[in-house]
C-alpha cells in the first residue's frame, strides 16, 4: 500500500524549567510564561492561545510525552523531530526531555534530531536586549566526534526515522557550520564505523536561493520553510517604518499566502516541503513579529492538500513532509489542541491523509 505522506512534527522541549532560563528569563521560565501573558495587539487578534487537552504541561512528567505521542499517531504523524542543542564543548541546554524517552523507551513512537546551530539572543523587551545568551561554537574535530558519539545511542534506537535506511539528521543552520563538508564527511565515516549505514542529512532552510549551495555541501536533501515569502523584498523599508509608526506588527493574511507555502520544487525526491498550521511570534516579540493573521483549520486542509500534491509521485520513502510545528505555542505555530480550535488542525491532518 502506496504511502500517503511521512509527516515528521518539529518538537520543542522548552515546558520545563532549567537554571540558565531562570537567570535569562526569572525563576521558573518556560514557554508557557511568555504563552500566558500576551495580550491581542489590535481588533481581532487571536490571543492568548490556551491549551486544551494536553493543558499547560511540563515536559519532566513521562504522561505529558506519552499523551503527546498518543494524539500525534492518532492524527496520522510519523514521529516528532525533536530540537536538539549542542553549543561546543559538550554544553547542552534542554536535553532532559528526549534523554528520558530515550532511556525509557517511552513513547514507543518514532522520532528523529534536528540539531538548533544557533546562539541564543535576548529579545528587545529583556533579557540584555539582542545581545547573546549563549553562543553557538564550533570548537573543532574533536568537538564533532564528541557531539557524534553523544547522540549515537539515539540513533541506534529501533524508533528512530530513517530514509533507504540511513537516519535522518535534520540541521538548523546547515551553511554556518564550518567547513560543512569535512564535518559530514567526517560524521558519515563514523556512522559506518559503528554499523550505521550512513546519515541521512537534510539542511533547513528559510531561503530558496540557498537549495543549491546546501545539496552541493554534500547534505542528502533540503527541507524549505517558506516564511520569507511572507514578505516582500521590496518594502521591507516600508514595511519597518509602518510598523514603527503604528505599533502594529506584520501582518500577513494566512489566506493570502497558503499559495507560496509550497512551490514546485518540493516536487523533487530530495526537496521536502514545509506543512505550516499558523505562524505568530509575538508572544516573543511583540509588535516586532511576524503574524500569519486568521489562520483556520478549514484554510490549512487546503494547504494541506498542496503540500499533498507535490509530493504525490514521489517514491514513499521521499514523500517527507515537516510540520512547523507541534508545538510551538510562543510562536503561535503547533497543532496541538487549543479551546478555540480544539483537534481541528489534527483533524485536517487526518483528512488530508485520506
Amino acid at each position: 500500500m502506496k504511502k500517503k505522506a511521512r509527516i515528521i512534527a518539529s518538537y520543542l522541549p522548552q515546558f520545563h524549567p532549567i537554571p540558565e532560563n531562570d537567570k535569562w528569563w526569572g525563576k521558573g521560565f518556560t514557554e508557557w510564561t511568555n504563552v500566558g501573558k500576551r495580550k491581542p495587539l489590535f481588533k481581532g487578534h487571536y490571543q492568548p492561545k490556551v491549551p486544551s487537552e494536553l493543558g499547560y504541561y511540563d515536559l519532566r512528567v513521562s504522561e505529558s510525552r506519552v499523551a503527546q505521542a498518543k494524539m500525534a499517531k492518532e492524527y496520522g504523524i510519523e514521529g516528532f523531530c525533536y530540537w536538539h542543542y549542542w553549543f561546543g564543548n559538550g554544553k547542552r541546554l534542554l536535553e532532559r526531555p528526549f534523554n528520558e524517552v530515550l532511556a525509557s523507551g517511552d513513547p514507543d513512537f518514532p522520532f528523529c534530531l534536528g540539531w538548533a546551530n544557533e546562539t541564543w539572543k535576548g529579545f528587545s523587551y529583556g533579557a540584555n536586549g539582542r545581545n547573546p545568551l549563549i553562543e553557538q561554537l564550533y570548537p573543532g574535530d574533536q568537538d564533532f566526534i564528541d557531539h557524534f558519539n553523544e547522540i549515537l545511542p539515539a540513533l541506534k534506537d529501533k524508533r528512530y526515522i530513517n530514509v533507504k535506511g540511513k537516519p535522518l539528521f535534520l540541521i538548523f543552520r546547515p551553511s554556518e557550520i564550518p567547513n560543512v563538508k569535512h564535518f559530514i564527511d567526517l560524521w558519515q565515516k563514523l556512522a559506518i564505523k559503528n554499523g550505521l549505514a550512513g546519515i541521512h542529512f537534510v539542511g533547513q532552510t528559510y531561503h530558496l536561493e540557498e537549495v543549491e549551495t546546501i545539496l552541493s555541501n554534500n547534505y542528502d536533501a533540503v527541507n524549505i520553510v517558506r516564511l520569507k515569502s511572507c514578505y516582500s523584498q521590496d518594502n521591507r523599508f516600508l514595511t519597518k517604518l509602518k510598523r514603527k509608526l503604528t505599533k502594529v506588527p506584520n501582518l500577513v493574511n494566512y489566506k493570502d499566502i497558503i499559495k507560496v507555502l509550497v512551490g514546485q520544487e518540493e516536487k523533487n525526491n530530495n526537496i521536502y516541503p514545509t506543512l505550516m498550521p499558523n505562524y505568530d511570534h509575538s508572544p516573543r516579540t511583540g509588535n516586532k513579529g511576524l503574524i500569519l493573521h486568521e489562520s483556520t483549520p478549514k484554510l490549512f486542509k487546503k494547504h494541506m492538500a498542496d503540500v499533498m500534491e507535490v509530493i504525490e509521485q514521489k517514491p514513499d520513502e521521499d514523500k517527507i513532509v515537516f510540520l512547523k510545528s507541534w508545538n510551538e505555542w510562543a510562536e503561535g505555530n503547533y497543532v496541538e489542541p487549543d479551546l478555540k480550535y480544539g483537534l481541528d488542525y489534527l483533524k485536517a491532518i487526518k483528512d488530508g491523509l485520506k
